[in-house]
């Protein structure tokens, strides 16, 4: 039982435990907490429906094998801050590889269409800076790049 208390429920088409071993080659300290098959409805149907708790940055996500209902979109998204460059690169490439995509001012998609924003932490300490000049490259710059590069941001 997860004392977390609020946690995303991800509802993908199909193969939830093939999903969480996709998040969990990508988040090297995660783990698979749970995994579960709901064989057949009231009427003999199979349900085909699945789901998985995984753990990934500290963090329990569920997903929802269910169907292809519902669809990923910007609306809701995750923010990865990472401490340096090297582990932006490795985030980004992760996700965006296999079918994932840029977007633009550090916005990628996975391969399943969830949309992640990667981060290095002294980024937000550019943009938030009292000088003016440093505070306005940064943004600026920010505009101009699909994942960020902290060097070229300050």
């Amino acid at each position: 039982m997860s004392t977390q208390k609020i946690t995303p429920y991800l509802w993908v088409e199909k193969d939830a435990k093939a999903v969480a071993e996709y998040y969990l080659s990508i988040f090297k300290d995660g783990k698979l907490k749970d995994f579960r098959t709901f064989g057949s409805d009231e009427s003999g149907n199979d349900t085909g429906i699945e789901t998985a708790v995984i753990e990934i940055a500290g963090m329990e996500f569920s997903i929802l094998a269910a169907g292809p209902l519902f669809k990923f979109n910007e609306a809701v998204s995750f923010v990865i801050n990472t401490k340096d460059q090297a582990e932006t690169d490795y985030f980004w490439d992760a996700l965006t590889r296999d079918g994932g995509a840029e977007g633009a001012c550090g916005w990628c998609k996975d391969k399943y269409g969830l949309s992640w924003q990667v981060v290095p932490i002294e980024y937000f300490e550019l943009i938030h800076s009292e000088d003016p000049l440093v505070r306005d490259k940064a943004i600026k710059n920010t505009m101009l790049q699909t994942k960020l590069i902290l060097s070229e941001l300050k």
